[in-house]
C-alpha cells in the first residue's frame, strides 16, 4: 500500500505515477494504487490519440484483473496514458541523456501535442475520455539544454520534460489542460467518475 491508500477507497488507480496520485489526493479522492504493468509499445502507424486510449483501457483492465486476483472489493478502476506528439512522431520516454537532449532540441521553438487518455472500467464496457493539448516551447539555448538534461528531470518523462517541474520554464504557451499535460486531466476524470456516482465536490 502507498500513502494515498485508504481504509475505504472509492476507486482504484492503475498507475504507479506519483503525479497522478498527487492530483487525485489533492482533490480528496480516496483511492488505492494498483500498479498495472503492460506493454506500452505502439503499433505500426498508430496515431498518438489511438495509442493513448488503447493503453489507458489496457491499464484499467489490468488493474481490475489484479484487484479481482487479490480478492479486493469491486470498485471503479482508472487507467491513464500520456503521449507527446510532434507532427506524426510520438516522443516517448528517453532512453538516456543523449536521447533526452535530442527530443528537447526537436521541441525547441515549436508547438507539440500532449494527449492524455483516461479510462474507467467498472461493471461493463470501459468509459473513456481524451484530453488534447497544445504546448509551445521557447527556443532553448545550449546552456538550458545542458542544465535541464543534467538535472535528471527528463528521465522517465514522455517527451523528456515535466511541465509541473523545472521544465515549466520552457513552456511559452499552453492551449488546453494543465493537468492533462501533467498526466491526469481532472475535468475528464471527474466526468467519468460522475458516471459511477463519485465526486469530489
Amino acid at each position: 500500500m502507498t500513502s494515498t491508500d485508504t481504509v475505504s477507497p472509492q476507486l482504484y488507480l492503475a498507475s504507479a505515477s506519483p503525479r497522478r496520485s498527487e492530483l487525485m489526493a489533492a482533490v480528496g479522492l480516496r483511492f488505492q494504487v494498483i500498479v498495472a504493468d503492460i506493454d506500452e509499445t505502439g503499433q505500426p502507424g498508430e496515431a498518438a490519440d489511438t495509442l493513448a486510449l488503447r493503453l489507458a483501457v489496457a491499464k484499467a483492465y489490468r488493474g481490475a484483473a489484479q484487484a479481482r486476483a487479490r480478492g479486493l472489493r469491486s470498485l471503479p478502476v482508472i487507467g491513464a496514458d500520456t503521449c507527446v506528439a510532434l507532427g506524426d512522431d510520438i516522443l516517448g520516454k528517453p532512453r538516456d541523456d543523449g536521447h533526452a537532449r535530442m527530443m528537447l532540441e526537436r521541441l525547441s521553438g515549436r508547438t507539440h501535442e500532449v494527449l492524455t487518455a483516461v479510462a474507467m472500467v467498472h461493471d461493463g464496457e470501459p468509459a473513456t475520455a481524451l484530453s488534447r493539448n497544445h504546448v509551445r516551447f521557447k527556443v532553448l539555448s545550449d546552456a538550458e539544454l545542458d542544465a535541464y538534461v543534467a538535472s535528471g528531470e527528463p528521465c522517465e518523462k514522455a517527451g523528456a520534460y515535466a511541465i509541473q517541474g523545472t521544465g515549466c520554464a520552457f513552456v511559452e504557451h499552453l492551449a488546453g489542460s494543465f493537468t492533462g499535460v501533467v498526466g491526469l486531466p481532472m475535468f475528464e476524470l471527474r466526468t467519468l467518475l460522475l458516471r459511477a456516482g463519485i465526486d469530489w465536490l
